[in-house]
């Protein structure tokens, strides 16, 4: 059970639901945890798949990872991703209809073509992000346009995750550093853009909110100046990844929906402890 976890990088699918929590709040539209259940089993899907195209970089990367370790299989490997990907498209056109149908396969076809063409291209962390802005829109139902500066938030975070990601092994260069915390500075000017038109407490919430954002992924990535060594560069992008639950927060208090936020919040600790139990990069 450990390796298929490990696959799937199961504690990082804490950052998944919020996304969708996120485009339903910026929408002002109710939250269906239906769609949120489709993101995290296409995010499931994305990993198992990954992990199927890297075997043979990973056998002498990673030979600690789940398929050149021997624990499974690539076939397997390979036939979850496409039975957890069927699955998250399926569960989205049943929870958001047509629509929910169509972002869902735009997002699984983004997903595959990340992970079976694009991801060692220059083109990589654009396809990187457009998943998750997708996964946004996704919760968002008909109204993309009022959702759109949360999903471009998040899209901006997922394209500086990615580029760190590209230095989990030779390790960070100033410039990929400066270019990731660029990523995070636009990710949070965009959620502030996408959190101003509440009221007083909600504008307040959602500034809390993405303060502790700074706090989790900038700070994590800003000390990769002072030591850039691939370990430190890992530490980072789990960092970076968990940092995503509070700007998903920001969203959802920025519409007085504290509730939510603080249930999107209490994952953090729960992420943390789980990143240091099982892989997630």
């Amino acid at each position: 059970m450990r390796a298929w976890l490990e696959l799937v990088r199961a504690p990082a699918a804490l950052s998944v639901p919020g996304d969708t929590l996120a485009g339903a709040a910026a929408a002002g539209r109710s939250a269906r945890p239906g769609l949120a259940a489709a993101s995290v089993l296409l995010y499931w899907g994305g990993m198992a798949l990954n992990d199927w195209s890297d075997r043979k970089i990973d056998a002498k990367e990673r030979p600690e990872r789940p398929i050149p370790s021997g624990r499974i299989s690539p076939e397997g490997a390979l036939g979850l991703a496409a039975a957890l990907t069927g699955a998250g498209v399926a569960t989205a056109a049943v929870f958001g209809g047509r629509r929910g149908l169509a972002l869902a396969g735009l997002l699984a076809g983004a997903a595959w073509a990340y992970d079976l063409r694009l991801k060692h291209t220059a083109a990589g962390p654009a396809a990187m992000a457009a998943c998750r802005v997708l996964d946004v829109l996704l919760g968002a139902g008909p109204h993309t346009r009022a959702a759109a500066p949360m999903a471009l938030a998040v899209g901006a975070h997922t394209y500086g995750i990615t580029l760190l990601g590209r230095a989990e092994v030779d390790g960070a260069t100033p410039a990929t550093v400066t270019q990731a915390l660029a990523a995070t500075g636009a990710s949070a000017a965009l959620a502030a853009v996408a959190c101003r038109g509440g009221e007083t407490t909600g504008r307040l919430g959602a500034a809390a909110m993405i303060a502790g954002y700074l706090a989790t992924a900038g700070r994590a990535q800003a000390a990769l100046r002072a030591d850039p060594d691939p370990e430190q560069v890992r530490q980072a992008v789990r960092m970076s990844i968990l940092g995503l639950i509070p700007l998903q927060a920001a969203a959802v208090a920025g519409r007085g929906r504290f509730a939510q936020a603080a249930a999107l919040l209490a994952a953090l600790p729960a992420g943390r402890w789980l990143s240091a139990k099982v892989a997630t990069s």
